[in-house]
Order: structure tokens, then C-alpha cells, then sequence
């Protein structure tokens, strides 16, 4: 935290509608709003008559650090997570509502450059997107829960239930990267357990891309439209590891996924049991398969295992909140 100055006062010293007004200084209006900020609720056109909805939150502890995420950095992944759930339904995301709880002690500069996290992420990730309105209230745990809205622009969702036996499975984007990152924070940067700030010096080659993959994500957004406009017959984000993920498109759809050690990377085990990653895992038809998705597998009929790996069941888990709590707030 800045040390105190008239220049940068903490949010208890100053009025909500300041807060609010340096937030919507840093938020551009969505290319699908029709009224935005300003007023008691927003309004989003929605050619197709169809709106798609997610929601996510982010709570100081279990989900993020101070002492590792920046305000853009917490901004950012806060708008990254929620896109990649609308694009894993095959839609285009529109508009942003954005509730903080915020500690009375924070900075203004901090909520500013979360703010300017958010519109980073919708301008790199989903271009027309932005944040239309939200809440702000007083916490003494920082709290960011984030809902996103889509438009499938006609067409119908894809959902975790479409799989076919003899579709091939597909990712687009990275496997294990971000809990790579995780690894990195975990085992670099705490001291008798209490987390540290990052020193960029100390991180060896290739892990500062691994600590980018955790602290600011970056799905392949645009790539869930195109998968849908391909004819992918179920998606999903990969939020909590490739394993546990699977298993829930293969209950989903009644079959079971036969994945390919070899196509999983160089640290298959990472790619299967690391969260994170928000890549879109899909299933095509035979010979279907857009640009940005590599096959990783293939469906077949449902047997015990919803997953399999070269054949032999997969005997790791993923991120579960309730069971790893221990294990990851330190």
C-alpha cells in the first residue's frame, strides 16, 4: 500500500460517488449498451434475443494475494475468468457488472487501477466489451465478483452435453501454465508462510510467462464463437484442471473422453490436475476442427472411468475451493 498523501486517500476518507466516478473515468461504454452507468440498472442489446450469463467471485485468501496481484493484475483475471465462461457457450461477451467490497483502508489508486485492469482485459480478450455497472460497498475482506453477459448472435448454446461417441476432443489454449505459475509464487515468494511481493529478478527463464498465466490469464476468447460456428458439439472452460473439468463434460454428455498423454504437453500430470488455465475444451465432429484447437483425445461410449488417459483411468483430481483451502491460503 502507498504511504499516506492527500493525493491518494484511502476510500474511508472519501465519498462513494468519488470511488465510483474514478472507476467510470477508466470504463469505456460497451458497444452493446444501451444505457450504461448512471443509472439503477443497465441496458444491453441483444440482437438474438438471447442473453447469456455468468458470474464469478474473487476473495482475498483463497483466491488471490495483495502481495502478489496488483490492482490491474486483480483486475484484470477478475474480467478474464467471466469472459471465458461465455465463450465456452459459444457466445460473444457484451458488458461487465462489477460488485467490490472493498476495506475502508484501501487506496483510490488501487480500485483505479483495478478498474484499468478490467478494460485492459475486455479491450485484449473480447474488444466491444466493457464494464456497464456494479456495486461498491465496505468490507474488511476485498471481494470482486464480476458478472458477464453474452450474445450468441443467433445461434444455440453449446453446452457440456453435446459430446458424441466418435467426436475428437479439443483444446484451445494452454494446459498447466497457470498452475505452474502457482508453483512459482508458492515456492518463491513466502516467507514462513506469509505470502511476499514478487521480485522479478529472481524468477528463472520461462517462469515469468508461467506467473503471467496465473496473475493475468488470457483465454482464447474469440475462439469460443468460432468453435461454435464450427459445429463443436460440447464446451467448457477449463477453471479447475483438465481432469476434473472432463469428468464433468463427460457426465454431462454420457460418454467418456480417452485423452492422449503425448498431445497434453511436456508435463502431462501438470496439464491434468493444474487449475487455471481457462483454455476451452471442446468436442468435434470427425474432420471438424477450427483454427487455434489441437486434439488432445476422443469420445467414446461411457464406461466407470468419464476420463481416460492413453486407455488407463486418470487417478488425479483438480481445484476443489472446500477440500484444497489448507493447502493454498498458506
Amino acid at each position: 500500500m502507498p504511504s499516506d498523501s492527500a493525493d491518494d486517500p484511502r476510500l474511508g476518507d472519501v465519498s462513494e460517488g468519488t470511488v465510483l466516478r474514478a472507476i467510470l473515468a477508466r470504463t469505456p461504454r460497451a458497444a452493446a449498451a444501451i444505457i450504461g452507468p448512471g443509472d439503477d440498472a443497465a441496458v444491453i442489446a441483444a440482437a438474438s434475443g438471447t442473453v447469456v450469463a455468468t458470474t464469478d467471485t474473487l476473495v482475498h485468501g483463497p483466491d488471490f494475494r495483495l502481495a502478489w496481484s496488483s490492482g490491474y493484475d486483480l483486475g484484470w483475471k477478475s474480467a478474464a475468468v467471466n469472459l471465458a465462461d461465455i465463450a465456452a457457450m459459444g457466445a460473444r461477451p457484451t458488458a461487465l457488472l462489477v460488485a467490490l467490497a472493498v476495506p475502508r483502508d484501501m487506496r483510490v489508486s488501487f480500485v483505479e487501477q483495478l478498474a484499468d485492469g478490467l478494460r485492459a482485459a475486455c479491450e485484449a480478450l473480447a474488444p466491444g466489451c466493457a464494464v456497464v455497472g456494479g456495486d461498491l460497498t465496505v468490507s474488511d475482506v476485498l471481494t470482486v465478483a464480476v458478472t458477464a453477459l453474452g450474445d450468441l448472435e443467433g445461434r444455440d448454446a453449446v453446452t457440456r452435453g453435446g459430446a458424441r461417441v466418435g467426436d475428437v476432443v479439443a483444446v484451445a489454449g494452454e494446459l498447466g501454465h497457470a498452475a505452474r505459475g502457482l508453483a512459482v509464487l508458492f515456492g518463491k515468494f513466502r516467507d514462513q508462510g506469509t505470502p511476499i511481493a514478487v521480485v522479478t529478478s529472481q524468477l528463472a527463464a520461462g517462469e515469468r510467462s508461467a506467473l503471467d498465466a496465473q496473475l493475468r490469464p488470457a483465454p482464447p476468447i474469440g475462439l469460443g464463437v468460432m468453435a461454435s460456428v464450427a459445429g463443436a458439439t460440447a464446451m467448457m472452460d477449463i477453471s479447475d484442471g483438465l481432469a476434473l473439468d472432463a469428468r464433468r463434460l463427460a457426465a454431462a454428455s454420457d460418454v467418456t473422453l480417452d485423452l492422449v498423454r503425448s498431445a497434453l504437453g511436456e508435463d502431462a500430470l501438470l496439464a491434468l490436475a493444474g487449475g487455471e488455465d481457462h483454455a476451452l475444451l471442446a468436442t468435434f465432429p470427425p474432420g471438424v476442427l477450427p483454427p487455434g484447437f489441437r486434439i488432445i483425445g476422443s469420445v467414446r461410449e461411457r464406461v466407470d472411468e468419464g476420463v481416460l488417459c492413453d486407455g488407463e483411468p486418470v487417478d488425479v483430481s483438480g481445484w476443489d475451493p472446500y477440500r484444497d483451502w489448507d493447502s493454498t491460503t498458506g
